[in-house]
């Protein structure tokens, strides 16, 4: 079995880019590139944390037959990005493949005067419920502050973004669909 082929197989099926699945795993774009072309072999760890940015696990790659739909993920499932640069914060993946799904789930964890980077009108609609602090919305020239316990949604036509406007962490669960993160 060539498994790069079918690593990429994976890949493609949830329009992931070979860099946002090696930032996701952590790994380097090239040394994706390398095992999609089966020029290097992963070890056995690399290719779980792979197989599970892709939403499998290593008996399900393996097996010929399809495998049943993971219904509940745990700690272990979900994948953080860290960016001190443009975010200032944190962005969790609740659910590994739901770039394949309707909707996609993360959490956004940003510290004080911490943002997302604008976002460009897109196809879908966004929502959004603050677990903790207190945020801005910004639609367009629009503005609209959040505060913990209150939600949003609103359709993704215009560009749009989030900002900690608080002095404490904020904290948002976000759904988009189509998937867009």
């Amino acid at each position: 079995m060539e498994i790069g082929d079918k690593i990429k197989r994976l890949r493609l099926r949830l329009s992931l880019t070979q860099e946002e699945l090696a930032n996701r795993c952590e790994l380097s774009k090239g040394f994706i590139s390398q095992v999609e072309r089966d020029l290097t072999s992963p070890s056995i760890a690399t290719l779980v944390d792979i197989l599970q940015c892709l939403g499998t696990s290593l008996p399900a790659f393996f097996r010929d037959d399809e495998p049943p739909a993971q219904i509940v993920f745990t700690q272990s499932d979900m994948f953080e990005k860290a960016d001190t640069e443009e975010l200032i914060g944190r962005v969790t993946w609740l659910v590994p493949n739901a770039q394949s799904n309707t909707m996609e789930p993360i959490l956004v964890q940003l510290a004080p005067s911490g943002q997302t980077q604008p976002d460009d009108p897109h196809e879908g609609e966004e929502f959004g419920y603050v677990l903790a602090g207190t945020i801005e919305l910004r639609l367009g020239e629009d503005k609209y502050r959040v505060k913990t316990g209150e939600s949003f949604y609103y359709r993704a036509n215009t560009a749009h973004m989030i900002a900690n406007v608080g002095k404490t962490p904020a904290k948002i669960l976000w759904v988009a669909t189509p998937p867009s993160f």
